[in-house]
């Protein structure tokens, strides 16, 4: 690689296929990790509320091992998802008193319930995690099949598997992955933010609002009321919490794709793009127009 060429560190995602047996591992280290989790942040707490003392990351990184003696199930865990575990807590802390410096609403790290603790990590590619003839190989869990939807490019560092409401996926890390300038056009454009229409550009011309909530509402509302009138803790509960979950997932995901290729296409048209700083969380606050405001994203 010339010295010349500028590069950054680019993370990509893959859809994982994993097998039946493989899905029932991953999901067993998910719950350990959780556990780990809120242990961890009760013994924060408990440390702070009765002798005042702050815990650190190495502190509790230390107590790993221990634990895995005392508790055998959790040898099923390679020991740096462990180790990252902890530093999650670490930062969720750093952040908290962070926000309290800056006078923003502080947000205490809080304990996961099973549907809020959906990913691990392999802080370190090589150890836990390789990649072998196409196949993603992890520790304690085995060889697992990917869907490789695009090249993979750079130096992969950190592999984090995440569960998702249509699957499983992983995700690359990866250093040293070589820029794409694009050619300089000497244009340069304001765009102004809206509603009716998702931007004006200093022209005159628009760029149209989806409207991507609106549109998937009235399914949004079915896959909703179903879940309602399901028996709490049924089969059939849960499979209709799964289908909402994707429905709401595409809506996300449409959202994404649209404002990427938006911002792709002013990029490639302009060398320079002037907009507003909008304060999007006061704006929310209008009742009558949060759900549009959230809609455009």
């Amino acid at each position: 690689m010339s010295m010349n060429t500028s590069t950054i560190r680019k993370t990509f995602k893959y859809r994982l296929r994993p097998t039946p047996a493989q899905e029932v591992a991953i999901d067993r280290i998910l719950m350990l990790c959780r556990h780990v989790y809120n242990a961890a942040v009760g013994e924060r707490q408990a440390a702070w509320r009765m002798r005042g003392i702050a815990i650190t990351y190495y502190q509790q990184k230390a107590e790993l091992p221990d634990i895995k003696a005392a508790m055998p199930e959790y040898a099923e865990v390679h020991s740096q998802v462990l180790q990252d575990v902890v530093l999650r807590i670490d930062r969720a802390f750093q952040a908290f008193f962070q926000r309290i410096r800056e006078g923003k609403t502080p947000g205490y790290p809080r304990f996961h319930g099973r549907d809020r603790y959906n990913s691990l990590t392999y802080p370190q590619f090589g150890n836990g995690a390789t990649l072998d003839n196409g196949c993603l190989i992890l520790s304690k869990i085995g060889r697992l099949a990917v869907r490789w939807s695009r090249p993979l490019e750079g130096t992969p560092k950190t592999v984090t598997i995440s569960r998702e409401a249509d699957g499983w996926y992983v995700c690359f890390s990866c250093t040293d992955v070589p820029t794409q300038p694009l050619s300089l056009t000497g244009q340069e454009t304001g765009i102004d933010l809206g509603l009716e229409s998702f931007a004006t550009l200093a022209d005159g011309s628009q760029i149209a609002n989806p409207r991507i909530f609106r549109v998937a509402e009235m399914n949004l509302k079915r896959a909703q009321r179903r879940v309602s009138r399901r028996k709490k803790g049924s089969k059939r509960c849960r499979k209709a919490i799964r289908l909402l979950a994707k429905a709401h997932l595409k809506v996300k995901r449409q959202r994404t794709d649209f404002h990427h290729k938006t911002a792709l296409a002013l990029v490639r048209q302009y060398d320079t793009v002037y907009h507003e700083d909008l304060q999007t969380a006061n704006m929310l606050k209008n009742h009558h127009l949060a759900k549009s405001i959230a809609d455009a994203g």
